[in-house]
Formats: structure tokens, sequence, C-alpha cells
């Protein structure tokens, strides 16, 4: 065999597989193999990373080992694999190489999420010296937007909106230098080259372009004005967060009258003047995914109350773009809310904001890069040491999230999540792809975002599902869109996806006791559940108990007005006194509701917990009408807060198998309970008995079932203080599982509807 000429023994192709695509995964592998000073390849394929090295196998080990240990901060690899060339004979090449894309082959690769800017970029962008000083598109392999402008893959400029924009010689030379951190970073771009900004009014008349329309948004933002600012994945309706008439006035055009508003800082020192932070929220709060933190406010916290009012906590983000840094100076604090109406997804479209946001804001800065992909930001907080996502979004989607193994090869599966806080999931393999938050399913402009959000995700990860999953409620508008596909369908309750998304992500194979405790759900007896214990596995639970059972008078119209379901307990409980035991409830229309209460006239069932914390919150005088959802139980837990409580009075009833949690002894005795202790004290002990209830029947399903590992989930579940006293009370005498990876809430329901899709697949059980 002649010289230059390699043997099956010489010759290792590696694969990597992940989120090795757009965060300067290439230039880094060139780097180890000029340091080994190897002879080969790297390019992207559809499937990730192809290296191919001319190396005894021992270097081509050490390589492998060497990409998994250094990779870069932003990559995810979930596979790599070392193989020996089968293709015979070939010339050995006389040095490495980064080759250009590959597009063959079916599409296994992985698209990063978007990143905050980076140390470098944030250098250069405040370095008056630099090309790129006060450039707000400034980015690198590093950081800067991906999923946001991605169209297809292999993720190359071409497949990407920034295709509009060819590169000048500067940043070209940049993008073929494999020593260079912009070596084919997509985005890549300058003043010369690149996006531009412009701020107009909503005349749609220019007030200013590049610079001047940077300087002068800044000054407006100062100046009290309310701006629309298009960022990575959408608008944000941005204002002053120390001027309360801004605040105040965002509010009311926006009709947001309670919820809090989440806040932006330039640097993490401003952070600490607003809000307390332990090591874990720090490293996540300066994470690359850079989301909105929930933080305890600082004790000398000075933001006007109408930012956060009545709460304890507040949404803090660090600058993730870099027009953030422009608009802002070190001591500035901005409302950062999305930029949309009502209920409607976020605006990322020039002509959408223009047309629809105008009531709202004052000014539009807007760019003409265009954004593919919207996405909000994503909300997080840290609970026991770990992740608690509140909304799963930008930064995180479309990172995928393992599966649990099965031995049976399932086909490619569309969860299709539920109605409210929706998002869908897709299953490849042992992967799921979990869509970013798509909200709520109301109204026509959500659900057409969410259709082509689905036939987005199909494309880009070449996904062809062969089953649908879906939720059992036959009004989500998801769950019509399931049993319109022509496809093999499983439908999955509500509450088990609940338990089998935490079943999932933990892999838990076995039996568990599972604790769904969420507002409502579709239940397999037609009425609505919502405060559930099953015993459960993958493929099939057994309804062991439930909150109590307790009717929505007005149906939906009772979870946006909870005085309606106090009213109803209240005339229960004191049939003749009521309006003595709790005279707020006495209200003008109290009579005519009593009677369609008599007559069981549009008077749902429910067992819903949420609902439980609804009834308890209006008999205590708290979110009589609410104007976002769980409004009344977050209100009253902000009540509890830092005051004491204590366990009040309340049972377990048995009938046929079934346990029921009853709350009435607690409610009657809460109007005295405040009289004489107070609100605060009277809200704490509402949390200290439910979870002392929980805790008691979940100790009796362990001495029924034998089982020691108990499941909790459901939007209930984000109720820190009830789920930190549940903790106290059980921790110790089993194991406790909670979501880290999707939210509690509904939008981990497609990730828990495609666990029990693919499970019960490969026992044949689906329609």
């Amino acid at each position: 065999m002649g010289e230059g000429v390699s043997t099956i023994n010489t010759a290792w192709d590696i694969k990597v597989q992940g989120i090795v695509q757009g965060v300067g995964f290439r230039p880094f592998i060139y780097r180890l193999a000029l340091q080994r000073k190897l002879k080969g390849w790297v390019l992207n394929n559809s499937q990730g990373v192809f290296v191919r090295i001319y190396a005894p196998k021992a270097l081509a080990e050490e390589l492998a080992q060497a990409i998994v240990t250094q990779a870069p901060a932003a990559a995810k690899i979930t596979t790599i694999e070392v193989l020996p060339v089968k293709d015979g004979e070939e010339a050995i090449p006389q040095d490495f190489t980064i080759k250009h894309s590959e597009a063959k082959g079916s599409k296994e690769a992985f698209i990063s999420p978007d990143l905050a800017v980076c140390e470098d970029c944030y250098r250069e962008l405040m370095d008056s010296k630099d090309r790129r000083f006060g450039y707000p598109f400034i980015n690198c392999t590093n950081c800067g937007p991906r999923f946001s402008i991605v169209e297809d893959i292999p993720y190359d400029r071409a497949n990407t909106t920034m295709k509009e924009f060819p590169m000048c010689p500067d940043c070209l030379a940049e993008y073929e230098d494999p020593l260079d951190r912009r070596f084919h970073a997509q985005p890549n771009a300058c003043n010369v080259c690149g996006p531009q900004y412009s701020l107009v009014n909503f005349h749609g008349e220019v007030q200013g372009i590049n610079e001047e329309a940077v300087t002068k948004a800044k000054a407006l933002l100062q100046a009290g004005k309310i701006l629309a600012i298009k960022g990575i994945g959408g608008y944000h309706l941005a204002c002053d967060a120390y001027n309360p008439e801004a605040v105040a006035t965002l509010r009311a055009r926006k009709h947001r009258e309670a919820k809090a508003l989440a806040v932006m800082v330039s640097n993490v020192a401003k952070a600490k003047t607003l809000a307390k932070f332990i090591p874990e929220e720090e490293a996540l709060w300066n994470s690359v995914a850079a989301p909105i933190v929930l933080l305890q406010k600082q004790d000398k916290y000075d933001l006007p109350e109408a930012v956060a009012p009545g709460n304890a906590f507040i949404g803090i983000m660090k600058a993730y773009a870099p027009i953030h840094y422009l608009l802002m100076d070190e001591d500035t604090v901005l409302v950062m809310t999305s930029g949309n109406l009502s209920s409607e997804p976020i605006i990322h479209e020039d002509e959408q904001v223009l047309a629809k946001l105008g009531e709202i804001a004052d000014f539009a800065l807007i760019h003409n890069r265009k954004i593919r992909n919207r996405i909000d930001d994503s909300v997080v907080r840290i609970f026991n040491g770990e992740n608690s996502f509140i909304r799963r979004s930008r930064g995180y989607a479309p990172t995928p999230i393992p599966l649990p193994k099965q031995d049976t090869v399932v086909p490619d599966i569309l969860a299709v999540g539920g109605e409210l806080k929706n998002t869908f999931a897709l299953s490849k393999g042992e992967q799921a792809f979990v869509s970013h938050h798509m909200g709520d399913l109301e109204n026509q402009p959500s659900n057409m975002v969410y259709k082509d959000s689905i036939e987005l995700y199909q494309r880009l990860f070449a996904l062809e599902p062969k089953v649908v999953a879906y939720d059992l409620h036959p009004e989500y508008f998801s769950t019509k869109v399931a049993k319109e596909l022509p496809l093999p369908k499983v439908a999955v309750q509500h509450h088990h996806a609940h338990i089998a998304s935490v079943m999932a992500e933990h892999n838990l194979q076995e039996p568990v006791i599972g604790v769904a405790l969420d507002g409502t759900g579709y239940g397999e007896d037609g009425t609505l559940w919502g405060g559930e214990f099953f015993l459960a596995t993958l493929t099939e639970y057994q309804r062991l108990g439930h909150f109590p059972k307790a009717i929505l008078p007005g149906g939906a119209k009772a979870i946006k007005e909870p005085w309606r379901l106090a009213l109803w307990k209240a005339s229960e409980l004191w049939p003749d006194t009521w309006q003595q035991q709790v005279p707020e409830l006495a209200k003008p229309e109290a009579a005519l509701l009593l009677a369609v209460i008599a007559k069981q006239l549009n008077c749902p069932v429910t067992t819903s917990a949420g609902r439980a914390f609804d009834m308890a919150a209006a008999l205590l005088g708290i979110g009589h009408i609410i104007t976002y959802e769980g409004q009344a139980a977050i209100e009253l837990e902000r009540k509890a807060q830092g005051s004491p409580g204590e366990v009040l009075p309340f049972d377990l009833i048995e009938a046929q198998g079934i346990w029921t949690i009853d709350l009435d002894p607690m409610y009657r005795v809460l109007p005295k309970l405040k009289a004489e202790q107070g609100l605060a004290y009277a809200a704490k002990s509402v949390h200290c008995t439910m979870a002392k209830a929980v805790v008691a029947l979940v100790q009796k399903l362990r001495e029924i079932t034998g089982i020691n590992k108990v499941v909790f989930s459901g939007g209930v579940c984000q109720n820190i203080t009830l789920i930190s006293l549940i903790k106290q009370l059980i921790e110790g005498e089993c194991e406790i599982f909670l979501n880290s990876k999707v939210p509690a809430n509904d939008g981990g329901l497609a990730y828990g509807q495609l666990a029990v899709a693919r499970a019960r697949y490969a026992t044949g059980d689906y329609e």
C-alpha cells in the first residue's frame, strides 16, 4: 500500500449530534485537531457535525473525549460515535480543514435556542474603538439569534432570515476564518452590511434611523413614553419602571390591571438592589438563556408599587440583546412586557405592530431583520436548588428533552397539548421537541400561530408523526386539531399527563402515587377534575382520591368570579346566616345566583384544587373578581407570606375505594379566624391546612399501596408556599419528584402526553 493511503485501522469518523450547529462547534473541533496535528476535516450535515480524522484509534477516542469535555458552553451533545471508516483506501489529506455543509441524508440536527449577548460582544459593543461600537445586532458563534431566524436546516445563513444581508468584505473575512470567533456565525453583520433600526411614530413617520433612532428612543423612555421595541423574538412594550405615571399608563392602555410586570436591568449589581439572590438564582440570571427570574424583593426595593402590586416577588431579566444595553444606563430599570393585545400571540411583524399597538405605545423601535419564529421570554424560578419553569420558551426551546427509554421502537408522535399555556411536542426516538410557549388557544390569531408552529417543527426536525396524542376535553382547540388528523390516536387524561411529565423527566418506569393539583381538566366521568390522587404508570392510572366536589355557579364565569364559589359554599355552611358570616358576599346579584344554584342550572361539578384555593380566598374577602388566571389563589399566597398559621380541621372520607378530602371544617372556621387573628394568619392557615390534608391522603395511600415514590405536578404546585409546606411534612418519609425541565402548569402537558402515548403505543393501546 503506497504512502499517503489510509487503511481501515487509521481512518475514523466521529459523528456528533445535539445542539452542535451555530454554536462555534466546527472551529472548536478545528482547534482541537490543530493542537493534535491531525489530518482530516469537519463539516455540518443534516444529522449534526461530522468529523473524519486519520490517526490511530487511541487518538480518535482522545479527540472524541475532548469534544465532550471541552464543548462550547452553548452546545449540547446528545450522542457521539467513533466509527472506523469502511470505504476502503483513499488519499489522506495534507491538513485538517472545515468543509462546506452537506444537506444530504435525513434531518437529525438540532437547532440552538436564541442566546444572550456574550461578554466578548458586549465589550466590543461598548468599545468606541471597535468597528461594531454601538451596533445593535452584534453577535458571534457564542451568542445572538438562532431559533428566531431559522427557516430550515442545516443551520446556514442561506436558511435564515439573514440571507437578505450579504456580508461586507470585513464580515466575510471573519466568517471564513476558522480561528475567528465569528467563523460561520450565521447572523454575522456590522453597520455597513447588516440590519438597521428605525424609530417611527404610529402614523408610520420615521423619526430616526440607526444611531439616531436608538438615541431618540432612549430619550423617549427617560421622558416617560411607552415604546414598542422589536427584539430577538418579537416586540416588547417598554417604559421606565421608576416612572409611576408611565407604568400606570402602560397598565391602563394594555388593560393589565393587576398582574405583575417583568423588568429588565443591564447588570447584576443593579438587579441586587431590587431583589435577593441565592447562588443558584444568580447563575440562572446570568445564563445564556437569560430568562425572567422570579426573585424575592430586596428590603430596600424602590420601584413603584404598580410594577408588582402586593407581591413579595419581582420578575427580573438581564439585557440579552445588544439593543437593550444601548437603551439603558447602569441604573436604568425598564418594564419589559410582551408586545401583544390581551390573549393574542406576541407581535413580531412590523405591519402588525403599527396596526395593533398604536393605542398602547407612543413610538415603535423597529428593525428590518425578519423574525421567522416569534418567541416569548421564559419565566423561571429556583425551587429546592432546581429550575422551576413557569414558562419555557426563549433561551430553552427548541432544545430537546429526553424521554424514557423503551425496548420497543415507537414512531414519531405529535402531542398537541392543552388549551391554556399551550405547548405542543413531537418525539423523535427518545427525544422530545417541546415547543416554545404558544399561550392560550382562545382566538383565531393564536390558533393560526399554533398550526404554523407545528408545521415548522415538523419541517425543521424532519418529523412525520404517525400517531397523535391529545387531551380528553372535546372543546379544546388542540383536541379538535388532533381529531382532524388521519393518524392513530391516543387520548390522554389531563392529570395523567401532568403526572407522566414528572415521571418522564425522572425516568420513572415503576408505579407511583401521582398527585395532580391544578385548576380544571376533563375527567373520564365527564366532570371537571383538578385535585387528583392516582396510582399511576406511564400506560395507565387508577383514581384513588380527590379534592372535595364543588360546583361552578355559572360555569366558566365562576372561575373569573370566585365570589360565586364562595357564595355557594357559604349558603351550604350557614343557610340562614351566611350574610352575617361573610357580609362581602351580599352582592346585589346574590339572590339571583342562589336561585340558579338551587335549580342546579349551569353548575358543573369540579374537584379542582385551584378552585378550592379560590373559594378560601373569596371567603376571606380576596379575589372576588379576577383579571388573570389564578389571581385569587396568587393573592391568597401573597397575604400568607411571612405570617404564622395553624392547621385547621379537615377530614378524609372513603367511599367505594375512593378517598375525598373534606375541607368544609376548614371553610367553616375561616371568617372567625380572620376576625380574631387577621387576614394574613388566616391565609397562611389555609396553606398549612391544604398541605396537611394532601400529605395525610398521600400517607394513607402509601399505606394502602406500599408505594413510596410520590409525584407532584399541576399549576397549583407552582404555589411555593404550599409545595414547601408539603415537602417539610413528607420529606424523609418517601421520595418526592417534581417538574424541573417543563412547567408544572399546562405548559408541561404535551411532554406528559408524549410519554403516555409512546408507552401505550408500544403495548398496542391506541385508537
